[in-house]
């Protein structure tokens, strides 16, 4: 068991989200940051959606009642075994009485603790995501409070042992740059912009504003310019409107052509607004520990090469998981 005595800051119980539901108004949820999540796993033994912890900026205390082996990875945080400094990205063992918590987060802005067994709260729609929004799944559907207590379960990886040690190299881990680059498919709308909006946005450097959550990334640069119109019937008089349009993920709104939004894994699945694009899904783990006043710029890439992009990356976990199982 495992007994939280100070919560952090949004810490949630994730896993690799909830798939198939997206149809019915159901985002996936899920962790933010999906390669450092699937990582923690892999260090652990974990099955690769084993259900983790996601914190935000400032990590909880957690009270360990029974042995454990935990890894901490994503962000750059002070990992503290009874106030002891242990490393990041490495399989921790923590004994029964022991306390892991937080210092100062220095790099990135989520972290995720991975348990060997996983957390183990019930499944919702096949997942143990919450989707903190409507008080879906997770544990009661909402982020950790001090005097929660978690199960650990045993989602394992066949083969594994419970070793501690296992570390990712230092030239696997995230770079938690302060400003990156994200590959954008450009659509469903981005016609309704002029030509030279088009170009402005692919050009610019846009800076994270303070409302940066797991509903999406609101961010501050350049104003755009609309294609002029007649609003069709349904649809609002702003430019960006539309009658409806469904919200891939990490589809990127320009509401008024001002601060575009990048939508994330707690977003609505549809609405109102144009979409100027589409960043691809793997590279949304760069953007997910972007914060204020970090910046992002980013490239057009046609479908084939976001493609490609997604199973480059995929392939990069793979090889992990083989190496560090070897």
């Amino acid at each position: 068991m495992m007994r939280v005595t100070m919560p952090g800051l949004q810490t949630l119980v994730q896993d690799g989200g909830r798939d198939g539901y997206y149809a019915m108004g159901m985002p996936p949820a899920g962790a933010l940051d999906q390669r450092s999540y699937r990582v923690g796993n892999v260090l652990v033994g974990n099955a690769s959606d084993a259900a983790s912890l996601e914190f935000a900026f400032m990590g909880p205390a957690i009270a360990f009642t029974e042995d454990a082996l935990v890894a901490v990875t994503g962000a750059d945080v002070v990992v503290l075994v009874d106030g002891e400094a242990r490393p990041g990205w490495t399989a921790l063992r923590i004994r029964a009485g022991q306390t892991l918590s937080f210092g100062p987060m220095t790099r990135g802005s989520r972290g995720y603790i991975a348990v060997r067994g996983g957390i183990d709260v019930p499944q919702r729609l096949g997942s143990r995501s919450t989707y903190a929004t409507i008080g879906f799944g997770g544990h009661e559907g909402r982020a950790l409070a001090a005097g929660d207590v978690l199960p650990v379960g045993d989602q394992l990886r066949e083969g594994t042992t419970d070793e501690e040690g296992l570390s990712l190299p230092e030239d696997r881990r995230p770079a938690l740059e302060s400003h990156v680059q994200l590959a954008v498919v450009p659509g469903l709308c981005n016609y309704r912009f002029t030509p030279e909006s088009v170009e402005r946005f692919f050009a610019s450097t846009f800076t994270v504003s303070h409302e940066a959550n797991r509903t999406g990334f609101r961010l501050s640069g350049p104003s755009l310019d609309f294609v002029p119109r007649e609003p069709p019937f349904g649809a609002g008089d702003d430019p960006s409107n539309v009658v409806n349009l469904g919200y891939p993920l990490g589809s990127i709104q320009i509401p008024s052509g001002t601060e575009p939004i990048c939508l994330l894994r707690d977003a609505v699945t549809g609405g109102g607004y144009v979409t100027f694009g589409t960043i691809v899904s793997t590279e949304l783990d760069k953007l997910a520990q972007l914060k204020t006043p970090e910046t992002v710029s980013f490239r057009a890439v046609s479908p084939d090469d976001a493609r490609r992009i997604r199973a480059e990356a995929r392939a990069d976990l793979a090889d992990i998981a083989r190496t560090l199982s070897a």
